[in-house]
């Protein structure tokens, strides 16, 4: 669980270089001088955005962040998962955020308040995982996907022909 969660980490490092091109695009695209003009639109684009890469790197089988902790998502038979999959687990992931977000906003919380909530429910989804029988995470168990450790296999290594010693010499064929 543990590597798990720094994947998770690492992946939202990742995630601001893709948030940061598809704003600046999208402020590009529309002419939006202001950052609150938009907005609801730009946070749709942004979803939209986000769908398309997890969904086009799950159905490969490893986002970037999950190359480099050695995880790799696959379906409940340990076969690659098709896009239709992909993008289930990807709608059914939003349950990381999605209730803190909808509570912050029918409560009217402040900012640092849905914040605090939003990390308490992360940590509490987080450690449900623990009550799964294969200590999956829940959306993974919905959406008919785990994660497993997987290391890419190496490739074969390519023998060299043997060198010739330094002091022996190859003459060239006679030409007669």
């Amino acid at each position: 669980m543990p590597r798990r969660m720094a994947c998770w980490m690492y992946e939202g490092m990742l995630m601001f270089g893709v948030v940061f091109i598809a704003g600046y695009l999208f402020s590009t695209l529309s002419q939006t001088r202001n950052a609150l003009d938009n907005r609801h639109a730009l946070q749709t684009f942004v979803f939209v955005i986000f769908g398309i890469y997890f969904v086009w790197f799950w159905a490969k089988g490893q986002t970037l962040a999950m190359k480099t902790w050695n995880i790799r998502v696959v379906d409940v038979r340990g076969a690659p998962i098709s896009q239709q999959r992909a993008l289930l687990r990807y709608l059914l992931s939003w349950i990381w955020f999605l209730p803190p977000l909808g509570v912050s906003w029918l409560l009217g919380l402040s900012g640092a308040q849905g914040g605090v909530l939003t990390l308490g429910w992360v940590a509490i989804w987080a450690i449900l995982a623990r009550f799964h029988p294969q200590q999956q995470f829940w959306h993974d168990a919905w959406a008919g996907t785990r994660l497993v450790n997987w290391k890419a296999p190496e490739a074969p290594k390519v023998q060299k022909a043997p060198q010739k010693g330094a002091n022996s010499k190859v003459s060239a064929p006679d030409q007669t």
